[in-house]
């Protein structure tokens, strides 16, 4: 073999590798819908964005019902979706704790420290991921499921109704995945 071809082999094959390598990139599944798994993992995304690393948030069951916005309505729901729309809670500040809540008052102690010692509220972690360009993505099947709609959801620059199959592309390209 000729010293061009073999280079153009190499090439080839580095070529290859490049393109099934892991990229700098978290991605998340966000399951939980209890207030402390959820700022864990946005004080994950922002740390791991603010270094420069690529994040996707991928919501899905009681994880989405945080993102819905607590000043939009939905119309033309069922009713077994306005049932589930009355019992999920809507937006961070309807989030409970998942341990240690006592009837609230674990939940209003958090907020209270997390004020206190100046770490940012869910809101604020939301527009600072939005300022980081965390790309968050709400599972359809999931909305569908509980009967959400993509017009009560929260406002945000990269927001994008997908599937698992753009979860897992995602999770495909990424170095590291967790699940939440």
């Amino acid at each position: 073999m000729e010293i061009n071809e073999q280079m153009k082999t190499l090439q080839k094959e580095v070529r290859d590798l490049q393109k099934n390598c892991a990229k700098d990139k978290l991605t998340m599944i966000v399951f939980s819908g209890e207030l402390d798994k959820i700022i864990a993992a946005f004080i994950l995304a922002t740390g791991a964005a603010s270094m420069g690393t690529e994040v996707s948030m991928f919501f899905t069951f009681w994880g989405t019902s945080a993102l819905r916005a607590p000043h939009k309505k939905a119309k033309g729901k069922k009713l077994i979706e306005k049932m589930f729309g009355i019992m999920l809670p809507k937006g961070f500040n309807r989030l409970k704790l998942s341990n240690m809540n006592m009837a609230g008052m674990g939940t209003l102690m958090i907020k209270d420290i997390m004020k206190k010692k100046k770490i940012p509220s869910l809101p604020e972690m939301l527009k600072i991921a939005e300022e980081l360009e965390v790309q968050i993505s709400i599972c359809e099947m999931t909305m569908n499921l509980m009967g959400m709609k993509s017009e009560e959801m929260i406002d945000y620059k990269s927001l994008r109704y997908c599937g698992v199959a753009t979860f897992l592309k995602d999770a495909g390209e990424s170095k590291s995945t967790l699940f939440i």
